[in-house]
């Protein structure tokens, strides 16, 4: 424990509802989810308007729409949180060279490294410089918490929610945590909760009087060794600038279980693409391929397989994938998949059998297509290339078949996603279906603007760039 509360926690104010606020005039002071709107969807964030009908993160969307039904319901803008974070955590490394991101609107810093606080005074003069620059910066509120630990700083800035300060003077820790539920100690979840209030212990200052020999037999000895100190006030646990990532993975939930064994496999392969992609975006590369299934019973299957070497190589991932579906059995239907990968290095040592298939299959197929070629006549006279073989001629291949209105509404216009009008201007979407789009047309600075609505395939609408919630601000690209 430090002898000055120079550990800094903040977290932002329900943030990806509150970035959508700050962009939408007309959603301001009224409830917003953010989350995933299909039938399996859940809460990512909830505006404290929401929370009022109480909405929270995690909850199913179908149970959130039951409670506030008049809320907005938007998809997440994951590209337009990333920009706004990557503008907080510029200003969190002003502060200090030690600062610990724990997720997109969360981090600890340490001020003591920065030299920028070594007493309570500088401290919360920090504290609210950084509060105040961050709402200059972005529009957006954060609450910031600081102790002389990550555990309390945590928990001061959870008390200081929503846009405030809370500072924990180091010594009064225990009197602070005596009543509070056990469930405020980090690690302490709803089953560790419940096994505690069954045995008697209900606060912190119970866990105190418990001491840690009883802990110790009934949570296992890391852990009720672990919940003794904290409940003390002890931890001391060091803020970490960089923290390695252990896995790279991605997922997705289908509205409808998948049946076909070919659409899995399908999706299979799309995951794993985009697993790769996220991969080398970090610049790494893994040899543990891991497969996820869950099942219509909701039954969840991991199958992996080890490489001999780390790979960032899609047809490597892919084929390694595509192994592991052949293990299990989707009979019943399946509702998620995912595809990750493990085992990181910063290096890639490719699967020489793999990528000599790979070299073998794409000779094969080049002969093949020289052999199209030089048998273009015949190919042509059996009408396999039919739209091929008219484009050499000078004559329009045959047209694919349009999208439907309700692909081009989901493709396009998701409900929160930005667009502009060739008349009208910037706008958002309000909602789509039956071949139409309703557009608010405002932006982050004005009033609350009007609602108009188009046909989907409008020529003048098309999908644009979010604008700087603050004047002056920089776009934010989603190409």
């Amino acid at each position: 424990m430090r002898a000055a509360p120079t550990i800094l926690h903040l977290d932002m104010d329900a943030f990806f509802a509150a970035a959508e606020q700050a962009s939408k005039p007309s959603l301001r002071g009224k409830p917003v989810v953010v989350g995933g709107l299909g039938p399996r969807g859940v809460v990512a964030t909830a505006s404290y308007e929401a929370r009022r009908f109480g909405v929270h993160s995690a909850m199913p969307m179908g149970q959130a729409r039951r409670l506030a039904p008049n809320a907005a319901y938007l998809v997440p803008r994951f590209a337009f949180y990333r920009a706004i974070s990557g503008q907080v955590m510029e200003l969190l490394g002003r502060l200090s060279p030690l600062v610990e991101p724990l997720s997109l609107d969360e981090a600890f810093v340490d001020l003591e490294a920065g030299g920028v606080a070594d007493d309570s005074a500088g401290a919360r003069a920090a504290g609210e410089r950084l509060r105040r620059d961050i709402l200059t910066t972005t529009g957006l509120t954060g609450s910031v918490g600081l102790a002389g630990s990550k555990m309390l700083a945590k928990i001061a800035s959870e008390e200081a929610k929503p846009d405030g300060l809370v500072l924990i003077e180091p010594g009064t820790e225990r009197e602070l945590l005596g009543p509070r539920s056990v469930r405020i100690i980090p690690g302490v979840g709803p089953a560790t909760g419940e096994h505690l209030r069954r045995a008697g212990i209900g606060t912190v200052a119970e866990v105190v009087e418990a001491g840690e020999d009883e802990l110790v037999r009934l949570l296992g000895r890391a852990h009720g060794t672990s919940l003794y100190a904290m409940a003390l006030g002890r931890d001391d646990r060091p803020v970490v600038a960089e923290r390695d990532a252990k896995s790279v993975s991605v997922e997705d939930t289908f509205d409808v279980d998948l049946h076909d064994r070919l659409r899995i496999r399908l999706e299979v392969e799309r995951l794993a693409e985009r697993c790769v992609a996220r991969l080398r975006g970090s610049g790494h590369s893994g040899r543990t391929i891991v497969l996820k299934v869950r099942r219509y019973d909701f039954s969840t299957l991991t199958r992996s397989e080890t490489l001999r070497g780390p790979t960032d190589d899609p047809v490597v991932v892919r084929d390694a994938a595509a192994r592991l579906l052949d293990l299990v059995d989707t009979t019943g239907g399946v509702r998620l998949l995912g595809v990750g990968v493990s085992g990181l290095a910063d290096y890639t040592q490719e699967d020489l059998f793999a990528q000599a298939e790979a070299e073998a299959v794409a000779e094969a197929e080049a002969g093949a297509e020289a052999e199209v070629a030089a048998d273009a006549t015949a190919v042509a006279e059996a009408g396999t290339e039919a739209g091929e073989r008219a484009a050499e001629a000078g004559a329009p291949a045959p047209a694919a078949a349009p999208p439907t209105a309700t692909e081009t509404a989901e493709r396009h216009w998701a409900p929160g996603n930005d667009v502009r009008h060739a008349v009208y201007g910037p706008g958002w979407v309000q909602g789509s279906g039956v071949g139409r789009v309703t557009v608010r047309f405002e932006e982050p600075c004005s009033a609350p603007g009007r609602v108009r609505t188009f046909v989907v395939d409008d020529p003048d609408l098309e999908p644009a760039d979010p604008l700087p919630l603050v004047p002056g601000g920089a776009t934010v690209s989603t190409a």
